[in-house]
């Protein structure tokens, strides 16, 4: 009776790390991307200087100088922009714009991709244009539009789109669902085709393939495109002064303007005040940055 001999496995050698040679076309290429980062992060370090500095220290010895630190500019520019209750405004718009523009691209995202027929590159192009063409141009058809749509008083204080939150989330929704439809229809298109071959053989209808089956799989799309979102329609500056007149209604971003005065402007609280405005993006965006990045490099690995 022959014994079985067990033989210990060879150690693997561990192979160091590869080594780039440094190279003239390299060291040009790393110094310019140090020039391009520089470029992009000095202005927005230069605001955070500058909103840490008083006004009569700069005023005195120039911005090219260091001294004067003061918080006090965060509170002036909080307390005059009232900066409170427009946050509040802006997620009032922000959070169901957001929600609608994913919801509504999804489903005819799921339509394209889902779906063979004549008009399949019509409805994508027609969706993808919109975003194509300036939104300066429909500045006057969307003002007289939005004067002439009567709403509920307990819709609209003005009882108009014009002037209501409801018109800026409505505008919104309509300018950013072409570049979702786009992305989310391409990253659907990629979804194995067997998936709803199975569904449809256990009795799935097309709403239950479309919220069970395709939605769950498309979470680091929705994810990426939620964090672009936020931050495009948080940032909306155009559309908030056009079809907004009442001033405790105004988004985040357009409060600014009450840290400006009619014959002076201090910069160093407007600085501030923009710094506040931004941290809630950069919040958002580093809660999500793992699924954005991942959103972003789907399919970068496959053949």
């Amino acid at each position: 009776m022959s014994s079985a001999t067990l033989t210990r496995p060879a150690a693997t050698e561990e192979v160091p790390p590869r080594r780039h040679r440094l190279t003239p076309q390299r060291v040009v290429l790393h110094v310019f991307l140090a020039a391009v980062a520089v470029g992009w992060l000095f202005p927005i370090l230069w605001a955070v200087l500058t909103s840490l500095r008083s006004y009569e220290y700069t005023a005195t010895h120039g911005y090219v100088s260091f001294g004067g630190w003061t918080i006090d500019n965060y509170v002036t520019a909080w307390r005059t922009a009232e900066f409170g209750q427009h946050f509040l405004n802006s997620v009032y718009i922000t959070v169901p714009a957001v929600l609608l523009t994913l919801f509504l691209a999804s489903c005819v995202a799921f339509v394209i991709a889902r779906f063979s027929w004549k008009l399949n590159l019509v409805l994508l192009g027609l969706f993808t244009a919109a975003n194509l063409l300036p939104q300066q141009a429909l500045l006057i058809p969307l003002f007289r539009l939005f004067t002439e749509v009567p709403l509920p008083e307990f819709m609209s204080d003005s009882e108009l789109l014009y002037d209501s939150y409801w018109g800026l989330i409505l505008v919104n929704v309509a300018f950013q669902c072409g570049f979702c439809v786009f992305v989310l229809s391409n990253y659907m298109k990629a979804l194995p085709r067997d998936l709803y071959e199975a569904a449809m053989v256990d009795g799935a209808s097309i709403w239950r393939q479309y919220w069970q089956v395709t939605m769950p799989l498309c979470r680091p799309a929705l994810a990426a495109l939620a964090t672009l979102e936020v931050t495009w329609i948080y940032n909306e500056f155009f559309w908030a002064t056009v079809l907004m007149r009442t001033g405790d209604k105004f988004p985040v971003t357009s409060s600014l303007n009450n840290l400006r005065g009619e014959f002076f402007t201090d910069n160093n609280l407007v600085s501030a005040g923009s710094v506040l405005v931004a941290i809630p993006t950069l919040v958002i965006f580093f809660l999500l940055q793992r699924h954005f990045v991942r959103g972003l490099t789907l399919g970068a690995s496959k053949g």
